[in-house]
């Protein structure tokens, strides 16, 4: 959504009950600020008839807020071209502008006017619902959080159907400011930086939602996925919001102000620190070097790498390049992203996943293939083995950029043997066809799998002897090892990293790997979790792969680390079924 402040009105005696809510910590950081409440128009439409004889007024009304909101984009595209705005902010604003010319809001909405004789405010928000109900479908995290730039554009609409403001008023308070939203967008977050928000809280969203990667690249603190903040929260009561700990604290007492004022002055020195260890390698105390690489979604997240001291790109997420459009990316078109990612990068190595997506929704091109159960059906590279123009396509593009650099090719969801098998063999055949052409490309790129599901860790042999490295998905393992679903909030709470099932799949595929010499990463969550790092060096992991913002954090836990004593704990951990027993083990080990 696009966010408006409410206009300020003299502060009405605030409440001093204090109430804690509980969300998703999206965002690392503390913040002690007044709450800023914002306006979500969507809620707001209203469903009337109109006359036939203003059906055409009606269309014009509609033509008209389009092209406010298109002007609008176009006007940030240049304020942006003058500023140091977050790289993220040019790729959000593109996608939310492809979202915008779809027929499905462009063209679609004046239909329903025409057939339904109604107001153009509940014929845009008719097929917002059906758009994000089509997101709410794929089984890919990322993907399913995409709804939320649906409704983000379709809020700018309303908003110019309403004649309400589209963007957020530049504002300087003289206290720090939390934003309370249902959702805020990218277009808002522009104004974010000019302004003295000190933090983000919303109904909605992830932890890969845009609000999260906006907070995250601004150091901003965000709370998400609150439910009923905005409803709960009222205007100028003074809030904690705890980005570690995903918790919002509604008029603290002096004791808890207090304490978390000691917690944040603490937290500031210690990102000071932070930063002198940039261009230090990571090596425990025992002088053993680990690797610490980035996960990254867009081209444009190379340059938080490389600020933050990695030493590569562990996981580059493709998947970007073919959403919110109609028809499938071409090859020169992957290429030239890929290619940026490399020279990006300045020489470190990249790893770039092949595409990775749940079929349970048309994607064009991709015909039409609903599953009953996306997680078990045909995604990953059991679509790319399906599709193989679809797979051959990005094959080149990957390997013709790595010709610009250090690359190699991940393949996700691997199985079993006859994937394998496959999957070398389209690589094969897509060399030839450059070799053939005289296109460059390095013939000897490394291929690797992930690891995240059981059998391929209990299978682990076959995969070590073709494939030449390995990464582990903790989210999809522990999803599929446990049988749970992180993102429904009715069995979310039993998602858990430290069952003793999935420590002990992923100590045996770490071990396995290594006794076998063959380089091994995790780049899930799991890498980028401080109190699991000492653990994940006693399983014998020397590579982590995480989100940019997390490296200087990780890389000081691993500088004040001793391998001995990480084995040794890490040994005690898997030989003990109980949960107590496994969490009291860990919060010893991160007290050494």
């Amino acid at each position: 959504m696009n966010a408006a402040v409410e206009p300020v009105q003299p502060a009405p005696p605030v409440s001093q009950i204090s109430f804690v809510l509980h969300g998703v910590a999206a965002a690392p950081g503390i913040a002690i600020a007044r709450a800023q409440l914002v306006s979500h128009a969507t809620l707001e439409v209203a469903h009337y008839d109109v006359a036939p004889e203003q059906i055409e007024a009606e269309l014009a009304r509609f033509d008209t807020a389009l092209a406010a909101v298109r002007a609008d984009f176009e006007a940030l595209h240049e304020r942006m071209k003058g500023e140091d705005a977050p790289a993220e902010f040019g790729a959000f604003l593109d996608v939310h502008w492809m979202i915008l010319t779809d027929t499905q809001l462009s063209k679609d909405p004046k239909l329903l006017i025409e057939e339904q004789r109604c107001n153009a405010e509940w014929a845009v928000t008719q097929k917002m619902n059906e758009l994000v109900e089509q997101f709410s479908q794929f089984d890919d995290l990322y993907l399913r959080e995409r709804a939320n730039d649906v409704v983000q554009v379709v809020e700018r609409i309303v908003k110019a159907l309403m004649g309400k403001p589209s963007e957020l008023p530049l504002i300087n308070p003289d206290h720090a400011t939390a934003l309370i939203a249902h959702d805020l967008s990218p277009a808002d977050a522009i104004h974010f930086k000019e302004s003295a928000f000190a933090a983000f809280v919303t109904d909605v969203g992830g932890a890969t939602s845009h609000t999260a990667i906006v907070a995250r690249s601004l150091g901003i603190p965000a709370v998400v996925a609150l439910h009923n903040a905005r409803s709960l929260i009222r205007e100028a009561e003074r809030l904690i919001v705890d980005g570690d700990n995903g918790l919002v604290i509604v008029n603290p007492d002096q004791h808890v102000l207090a304490e978390y004022e000691l917690k944040q002055g603490s937290q500031r020195i210690e990102r000071q620190k932070l930063k002198r260890l940039v261009s230090t390698r990571a090596v425990t105390l025992d002088g053993i070097a680990v690797d610490l690489n980035a996960n990254i979604e867009l081209p444009t997240d190379v340059k938080g790498c490389v600020e933050n001291g990695a030493d590569g790109v562990g996981l580059f997420r493709s998947e970007f390049l073919f959403m919110h459009r109609e028809d499938l990316p071409t090859e020169d078109e992957q290429f030239e992203a890929y290619r940026a990612v490399v020279e990006g990068v300045q020489g470190r190595p990249v790893t770039i996943r092949t595409f990775d997506l749940g079929a349970d929704k048309r994607m064009p091109g991709l015909g039409d293939r609903p599953s009953e159960n996306p997680a078990l059906g045909l995604r990953a590279i059991r679509l790319c083995l399906a599709e193989p123009k679809l797979f051959m396509t990005q094959l080149r593009a990957i390997l013709r950029a790595s010709a610009y650099g250090r690359l190699r090719i991940l393949v996700p969801m691997l199985a079993n043997a006859h994937e394998i098998r496959q999957t070398l063999a389209f690589i094969e055949r897509a060399k030839a066809e450059l070799r053939a052409q005289k296109i460059a490309h390095d013939n000897d790129v490394p291929v690797g799998g992930m690891v995240e599901i059981p059998a391929s860790v209990l299978s682990l042999g076959y995969f070590i002897e073709h494939l030449d490295f390995l990464s582990i998905g903790t989210n999809d393992l522990i999803q599929y090892t446990l049988a749970i679903d992180r993102t429904d909030d009715a069995v979310a709470h039993m998602y858990d990293p430290l069952h003793p099932a999935v420590l002990k799949l992923i100590a045996q595929a770490i071990r396995t790997a290594n006794k076998a010499n063959t380089p091994i990463a995790v780049c899930g969550e799991m890498a980028g979790e401080l109190r699991l790092t000492r653990l994940l060096l006693g399983f014998g992991l020397r590579n982590f792969s995480m989100h940019p913002a997390q490296l200087l954090t990780i890389k000081q836990r691993v500088l004040t680390s001793s391998i001995a004593d990480c084995e040794a704990a890490a040994n005690r951990i898997l030989r003990t079924d109980d949960p107590d027993k496994i969490a009291a083990a860990l919060v010893r080990l991160n007290a050494l």
